[in-house]
Formats: structure tokens, sequence, C-alpha cells
């Protein structure tokens, strides 16, 4: 593959805090509330890549996703593309179109077009308003050579404001430079465990204090989910930490930096860990 929130309420099942999380053994399911100006934002966990975010009426649809629960998702005022080049988990046009409001915006990067003739293209850096929300393409791309290599300006994260709160989902990235000079991230949603040592639990870690958001979801870490659900295997190795393990073992290293942990279920499935 391509590759300060005031207050917080929990509604559903709950979500897990960095200290439960360091003994959980398994993902819990529910929508987030967290408190901002203009009503509260409501943070939906879909499936790897794909999150649904509400605030003041309006939908965000961040890589909606044709295999798991688009049936559920909420129309789109807005559509968020991070990659595509990564296969249909990024950027499904079936999921979109199932999604989308008539005439709602769609926001990608320039690899993108070819599938979305009419998506509005932000290159890495570049800051517009989309549907009365501020929207930011952050840049999203590897460092460590392997494959498989995410290169640089192919790939957006995306920096959102609302209701004052910013959020960061950085797409399929390392930490690098230009993620790691945000400001005043409130939540972000990080990928790990991506092949190649990169993006282990301690990179992860290592990026969560230098930007020192109150809420991180890791997202994007069950690489073996995606294989199992096209058919290419994926199975745990014997020996090898789960992607559950590796989710605690972040927890539990920032818990002392009083960075909120938060495992969504972005894996409903059978069979995700």
């Amino acid at each position: 593959m391509h590759r300060n929130i005031d207050c917080v309420g929990l509604v559903g099942f709950g979500l897990l805090t960095a200290v439960s999380l360091a003994m959980a053994t398994a993902s819990v399911t529910a929508d987030d509330r967290l408190e901002a100006t203009g009503g509260a934002i409501t943070i939906r966990p879909l499936a790897h890549s794909s999150v649904e975010i509400e605030h003041a009426g309006k939908v965000i649809q961040v890589d909606p996703w044709s295999r798991v629960r688009i049936d559920t998702a909420k129309p789109a005022d807005l559509i968020l593309i991070t990659d595509a080049d990564a296969g249909a988990h990024h950027l499904d046009p079936a999921a979109i179109t199932k999604v989308r409001k008539t005439g709602a915006p769609i926001v990608m990067p320039a690899s993108g077009r070819s599938k979305v003739p009419d998506g509005i293209v932000l290159a890495n850096g570049e800051r517009r308003e989309v549907a009365g929300v501020s929207v930011e393409a952050v840049a999203s791309y590897d460092l460590i050579p392997g494959d498989p290599f995410h290169a640089k300006g192919v790939a957006n994260g995306y920096l959102i404001t609302l209701g004052g709160k910013r959020i960061l989902v950085a797409g399929v990235t390392e930490c690098v430079p230009e993620i790691r000079g945000l400001k005043n991230i409130d939540v972000i949603f990080v990928p790990m465990n991506l092949p190649h040592g990169r993006m282990t639990p301690a990179a992860v870690a290592e990026c969560l204090r230098t930007l020192r958001p109150s809420i991180a979801y890791p997202y994007h870490f069950d690489q073996g989910y995606i294989a199992r659900l096209s058919g290419r295997g994926g199975q745990p190795q014997p020996g090898q930490p789960s992607a559950a393990d590796t989710v605690k073992e972040l927890a539990a290293s920032v818990k002392a930096d009083k960075i909120d942990v938060r495992l969504g279920d972005w894996y409903p499935l059978p069979g995700a860990f």
C-alpha cells in the first residue's frame, strides 16, 4: 500500500483512556463527543483510515470505504481523501458516491484527479476554506526507504479547524518535519504499524511528545486486517505482537505525558486483531 480539548463527554460504550488502554485486550465501539464552540464535535471511527467527524450539523467523511459500515455513514457535506495510489480504502469512488451529498466538495491530492474529476486538489501546505471548514493539506510521506514507499507530494494529511479545535488527520506518513512543525493540535489521528520499522509504537510516542495533542487516535494500524479482507493472508506470525498489543504499548508509553490515547473500533469485522 501507499502509502487543548476543554471538556470531553463520552457516549455509547465509551472510549478507552490511556490508563485503561494499558490493561485492555479488545477494541471498544463508540462515538466521541468533544466540547467545542458552537456545539460538540462528534468523532466516529469507521474502519482503518475512514472516520466520520460532525460539528454543528456539518458532516465530514475522511477516506470513505465501501467494505465496512458505509450503510450507516452519514451523508457528507465535505469529503477528504488522503491518497489515491494506496488502494480503495483511501480513495473509493463507489463509497464517495454513496456518502456524498449533492454537490458536496471533495478535497484530495492531485493523484486522485483521474478518479474524481470534480475534486478540489490541494497540494502539501495549501490551505483553503471548503464548505465553511478551514482545511490545510499537510505533507504525508516516508523518510525510511523500502517497499512500500510513500513519496513526498503524492498524498495529504489534513489539518481542519472546527469550533476552535484543531484536528489533524495525518494520513499514511512518518512524523516528518512538516508535521513536527505544527502547533496547538487538539486531536490527532496518527498512523502506526507501518512496514519497515516506520511509525512503530516508539516512533509514534516520540511524535506525540513533540506535538502534545490532548487526544490521540492511533489508526491505520492493522495491515493484516486489510490483507485478510482482500484474501492475501495477513495472519499474525508466531511470536509477533498483535496490532492490539502495539496500541496498548503506545498508550502505556505516553501515559506519564498526559496524552489521552484512544482506541476506536477501527476493525469491526471478525478477526481484525
